[in-house]
């Protein structure tokens, strides 16, 4: 064991008792404090083990961002802490605060729903374009037939136009429309015109200058004021910020803006279990009131409104796609680094490869839901 402790021995014993305890949860999980393989923690202080048992993946996250801990290959560290289990052993009692608060309270009213845009999607559109495709699409690549993150993506948007069926001359509402990567893809090789709502500032501004030519509005406009007729809709990676309160708005906003014929695609990260929490790490740092749904919840949300004609899980294309975006992430960081500091840099590292640890171990997942207000007569051609 590398780490020193200092202090009483009262301290120190407990110290070192919590270090044998961590070692023994991690060892669950092939894991080693201070081992030789590449996803081993490697500690820089004592604290950390009680941190991370106190807190959970908050006091783990900060701990690492404050430099405490580090792991050669975090993403891989994630994965065999995430799918041995081990993570769900730690301290329950100290997330029971923020998942009742989750039930109990609406993270995501009119009057919060731009903080998630302010905070994370107008952290600069230079930053995004040196991580990102050039499209800037912010959500899972399809990686079937794809040898990197372009392909990958183009191949997604692809598979969305061909999921919807779309035809020229139609009209699209895309609910959470980004940097308009669906609606330039879409509107190019598709002919259709879009109508794109975003509560990013950033997002809207550029998307408006890079796409003068095209058939695309933009509006900086929650999705719940939305009331206009379409003949598809597409909501590509928005519907994690909806919060569980209003997945029955959302949905009946859907319904009253999609024509009787028309097909509404819900592309979404979801979670395993309905009543698990949001991470607190994730909430604080990355996306302010976020909450990942189940195919319960979203089962609950659809009844009556919309027949669900298919449903398509490529989960484990989230890890390639996020390890693409690290790689890119580390190629410009030296242009980034003046400004943002090192300590946001560990901050976007970790959330980049905790989240391709997650889904490497299938403990989230990415669902493209198709459904229909009525039912396709005669069935539905599942695209893939």
């Amino acid at each position: 064991m590398h780490t020193k402790l200092s202090g009483s021995p009262a301290s120190s014993t407990r110290s070192s008792s919590t270090l044998r305890f961590t070692q023994d949860l991690l060892s669950k999980a092939g894991v080693s404090l201070d081992g030789r393989a590449p996803w081993d923690m490697q500690l820089k202080s004592p604290s950390v083990p009680e941190r991370a048992l106190a807190e959970g993946n908050l006091g783990l996250g900060e701990a690492y961002m404050n430099g405490d801990w580090d792991a050669e290959q975090l993403d891989e560290f994630f994965a065999r802490v995430l799918r041995s289990g081990v993570a769900d052993l730690v301290n329950p009692a100290a997330l029971l605060f923020h998942a009742v608060r989750a039930k109990l309270v609406n993270l995501q009213s009119r009057s919060r729903a731009f903080q998630v845009g302010e905070q994370h999607y107008d952290l600069g559109n230079d930053f995004y374009e040196s991580m990102l495709d050039p499209r800037m699409a912010y959500t899972c690549g399809y990686w079937r037939d794809a040898k990197d993150l372009t392909e990958a993506q183009n191949a997604k948007l692809d598979l969305i136009c061909r999921k919807l069926n779309l035809q020229s001359g139609q009209r699209v509402l895309d609910i959470g429309c980004g940097w308009g990567s669906f609606m330039s893809y879409a509107a190019e090789h598709y002919g259709v015109e879009c109508v794109g709502v975003t509560i990013s500032k950033e997002q809207c501004d550029w998307a408006k200058r890079q796409y003068p030519d095209l058939p695309l509005e933009f509006r900086l406009q929650d999705y719940r004021e939305v009331d206009e007729q379409f003949d598809h809709i597409v909501s590509v990676g928005m519907f994690e910020h909806v919060g569980r309160k209003n997945h029955r708005t959302y949905m009946e906003v859907a319904h009253r803006c999609l024509k009787d014929d028309g097909l509404f695609l819900l592309h979404t990260i979801g979670k395993n279990q309905r009543n698990s929490a949001t991470d607190r790490w994730i909430d604080k740092y990355i996306f302010p009131n976020g909450d990942l749904p189940s195919i319960g919840q979203i089962g609950d949300s659809i009844d009556g409104l919309f027949v669900a004609e298919d449903m398509h899980n490529f989960g484990a294309d989230y890890d390639k796609t996020l390890m693409a975006w690290c790689e890119n992430f580390e190629a410009a960081w030296p242009r980034f680094s003046p400004v943002m500091g090192e300590r946001f840099y560990r901050m976007w590292r970790y959330y980049l490869l905790s989240c391709a640890g997650a889904f490497r171990a299938r403990d989230i997942q990415l669902w493209q839901w198709v459904l229909s207000k009525k039912g396709v007569l005669g069935g539905y051609e599942r695209v893939v």
